[in-house]
Formats: structure tokens, C-alpha cells, sequence
């Protein structure tokens, strides 16, 4: 099964998290997508290993190179941000960074996806000062990342974390500087109760990449039209922004089952290729 796809649409192999990274790779090669994120997020894939150490990116690193996929960006966690750790925390973070770090620059990945804190709507100090903690590591982080030409970007609206709905990811954005990329996710953006385009208007000119799920208010994980997610009229205001980025088939959805994910992802793809 191989379909021709817009050659800007990926897909993330969270798609396929329930697949072992050689084999999920394989699937999407398998339909036709050419370009994927990476998942490394503990608790929903863990297609990168959450110990990482120098043997671990190199088997990692060598499955995604023998594949023949393009990696677009490494979608991971470090820790909560929005935590203060000390000294031995602070350590085992900073060096779980340099090795998604360089995992990205040996598999040629243009970016590390880190969050917008915990996933809690409830801050742990007050929400000043954890949005001011999640902005400090995040712009730390950037700057560690630049160092090895890897960039730095963040999903500033995230459903079920710190930064959940716009407002809170306005707060984060106006914290950030422009060496921190921001993603858009389509189905947090909904969930939350959020417009894709208000989102746009608002975030644009600094969107690095754009995730793809429907869903419905409170609900992220419903395959691209089984929801309430307007593709049309968002990708639109995309393109009316001037955005010229990638976008990734992040299909961690609910409402089929794993031997449908295949057909699914490839309707996906086909609907939103039409739209890009």
C-alpha cells in the first residue's frame, strides 16, 4: 500500500506507537509518507528510549538512517519544566538533553519538540512563576541545541498540560524569545475549546510545525474526520500566514483499532494533502 502524499505532510511514528520502531517505520514507508516525527515521549511512545545513553542513539539512530525516512523533528520530554530540580536532577536532565540533542544531529533531525510543562492544568508555585520556569528551560535549552544546529520548539498549547488552552499559550509565547519555534496542534488547539485560526493570527509568524488530529472539545484522539476540526479553513489561515513548514500526521487516536491505523493514516494523509 503506497499512496503519493504532499511532499510537506509527514507522519509521526506516535502513530504506530504500539508497533516497535523498525516495524513502524517500515509501515509508514510502506504507505507513501517520505518524512516523519520521532516519538520519544514516556508513557506514549517510547520508540526512543527514556535511559539514553551513547549506545542507545546509536541503535536508535542507525534504525531511523536504515529506513530511509527524513526525520523533521524528535518529539520528546526532558521532565517537567515547570518543576525545580536540584543539583542531581539538574544533571541527569541536562544530559538527557545533549543526548536527543545529538541523536537529532546523527539522524539529521532539524528540531527537538520539548513540552510546555507538566501534564497538570495546576501550577506548582503559581502560574507566574511556573510559566516563567518553563520559559527559562526552554530558552536554555535552545541555546544548548544551537550549539549542535539543532533547533528548539515547543507545542505552547497542549490539552492536557500546564499551557492547556490559548491564553495560557499567549502567556508562554510572550515569555519566549525567537529562538524558541512553536508547534501547532490542530486537535489540542479544538479540545481546549480554541480556534485554529485565532491560534494562527495570534502565533503565526513563529509556527515551526503543525500537527495533525481532530477531535472534539475535550477529546484529542479522533482520526482527521471524526471530529469538529475545520482542516479547511485552519490550513487556509496557515497558508494566508506565510507559513511554508511541515506538517505531521500525529494520529494518536481512540476510535480505531490497530489493524485499521494503516487505512486511517492513509485517508488522512490523502484528505489533508488536498488541503495543503
Amino acid at each position: 500500500m503506497s499512496t503519493a502524499f504532499h511532499g510537506r505532510l509527514g507522519c509521526s511514528t506516535i502513530t504506530f506507537r504500539h508497533q516497535a520502531l523498525p516495524r513502524a517505520l517500515a509501515t509508514i514507508a510502506d504507505l507513501g509518507f517520505t518524512e516523519i516525527d520521532l516519538g520519544a515521549l514516556p508513557g506514549v511512545c517510547d520508540h526512543v528510549p527514556y535511559v539514553l545513553d551513547d549506545g542507545a542513539v546509536e541503535e536508535v539512530a542507525a534504525t531511523v538512517n536504515r529506513s530511509g525516512l527524513t526525520i523533521r523533528s524528535i518529539n520528546c520530554d526532558v521532565g517537567d519544566l515547570n518543576v525545580a530540580v536540584d543539583g542531581a536532577q539538574r544533571s541527569a536532565r541536562s544530559r538527557h538533553l545533549e543526548m536527543l540533542i545529538a541523536l537529532a544531529a546523527v539522524t539529521g533531525a532539524r528540531a527537538l519538540v520539548l513540552p510546555c510543562g507538566a501534564l497538570s492544568h495546576q501550577p506548582r508555585a503559581s502560574l507566574d512563576a511556573d510559566l516563567g520556569r518553563v520559559a527559562d528551560e526552554l530558552r536554555a535549552a535552545a541555546e544548548t541545541a544551537r550549539d549542535c544546529g539543532v533547533e528548539l520548539w515547543t507545542e505552547s498549547l497542549h490539552f492536557h498540560r500546564l499551557c492547556f488552552d490559548i491564553d495560557r499559550a499567549q502567556k508562554l509565547y510572550d515569555r519566549l524569545g525567537d529562538d524558541v519555534g512553536i508547534v501547532m496542534d490542530f486537535s489540542h488547539i479544538v479540545a481546549s475549546g480554541g480556534d485554529p485560526v485565532d491560534f494562527t493570527n495570534r502565533f503565526g509568524a513563529r509556527i515551526s510545525h503543525v500537527h495533525i488530529r481532530d477531535a472534539l472539545p475535550g477529546n484529542i484522539n479522533l482520526s482527521v474526520g471524526n471530529g469538529a476540526v475545520d482542516f479547511g479553513r485552519g490550513l487556509k489561515a496557515l497558508a494566508d500566514s506565510g507559513y511554508s513548514g511541515h506538517f505531521a500526521l500525529e494520529l494518536e487516536t481512540r476510535d480505531v483499532s490497530d489493524d485499521e491505523r494503516p487505512a486511517a493514516a492513509v485517508l488522512a494523509g490523502q484528505v489533508i494533502s488536498e488541503l495543503i
